[in-house]
């Protein structure tokens, strides 16, 4: 990965960020490139993480560009056994896999549930969202598990972008969290945005973020030391519920850019009384305990009201029992 630097003349005129990139980089960056490259997080003004290209800049700023080796025009279709829940001619719900990607990019070209589709449904997968994300609708954290919808064809996947938008597709999730959070039922109401000094995280941003809203319900207590938690989504934007969580000083087991402190977990067994087996399966759990059990939706074609549930997979499911004394 190379990064461009550009410093802003003192004479120059007030402009969009992305237009003022686009001059620029002259021929080595796209109007459409820049705009995708800043939505992405991989541009910082004055250090700092943008991903606004409304953003007007001033002169004397000084802008950085992180340009990814560049992607194959099109994934290519691989042979990738998925969990269909369910499936007709307009769409289909997949129980993915913690590990898997759901599309390509810098680092992932193969191995995602993009390319599986392309060899399941190459010839009916909706292109609505362009050709490194045919039939994908929204997405899943790579080591989040379980439920997502994909669309077939145009229509459903407008349909279902529809109730995306308009909030009426229902999105329910399981985290294991540390602490219990009190009250044991509310809501996080806070925008979320890029981390001012970090491309590949998020962060509560209460000026120029987008709204994000998680309800939560603690289903069941472990001690006064973990709790399980459902989490139901009223947005979808990136890492929310990671972020939210963690905002409440409740942070998920096992997430390694917003999980809590070693040393923290470490008392919290201490303090719980579990021993050393229990101690480390929770310690050496390899990614974020968060999996995305419910999905519900009008069908974009028939109107007909389709649900589905996923159980825990099985090494979140060994996690709860581990710490489960009973």
């Amino acid at each position: 990965m190379k990064t461009l630097r550009f410093e802003i003349a003192e004479d120059a005129q007030p402009a969009r960020i992305d237009k003022a990139l686009g001059d620029l980089s002259g021929e080595e960056l796209s109007r459409t490139r820049v705009k995708a490259l800043i939505e992405e997080g991989h541009v910082r003004l004055n250090g700092e993480a943008c991903d606004a290209p409304s953003k007007k800049i001033k002169p004397g700023d000084l802008l950085e560009v992180d340009v990814p080796p560049p992607v194959a025009a099109e994934p290519e279709a691989e042979d990738i056994v998925l969990d269909i829940v369910y499936e007709d001619s307009d769409l289909l719900v997949i129980n993915k896999p913690a590990g898997m990607v759901v599309h390509p990019g810098a680092g992932n070209y193969s191995g995602t549930l993009v390319n599986a589709l392309l060899h399941r449904n190459a010839d009916d997968l909706s292109g609505i969202g362009g050709v490194l994300r045919p039939g994908i609708v929204h997405r899943l954290d790579k080591e989040t598990s379980g439920l997502m919808v994909a669309a077939k064809n145009d229509i459903a996947h407008r349909g279902l972008a529809e109730q995306l938008e308009s909030r009426t597709l229902k999105r329910v999730y399981k985290a294991l969290v540390l602490g219990v959070p009190f009250p044991h039922k509310g809501s996080v109401d806070l925008p979320l945005g890029r981390h001012p000094a970090s491309r590949i995280k998020m962060a509560i941003r209460r000026k120029g973020g987008k709204d994000a809203k998680t309800h939560y319900t603690v289903e069941k207590k472990f001690g006064k030391e973990f709790a399980l938690v459902e989490c139901k989504l009223e947005t979808g934007r990136t890492h929310q519920i990671r972020v939210h969580m963690e905002s409440l000083k409740h942070p998920l087991i096992g997430d390694p850019i917003y999980g809590p402190q070693a040393s923290a977990l470490k008392a919290a067994l201490k303090r719980g009384g579990w021993g050393p087996e229990t101690a480390s399966i929770v310690q050496g759990f390899p990614r974020q305990a968060l999996h995305a059990q419910s999905i519900s939706f009008l069908h974009p074609v028939s109107g007909d009201t389709l649900s589905f549930n996923a159980a825990l997979p099985p090494d979140f499911h060994k996690l709860l029992k581990s710490l489960d004394k009973n």
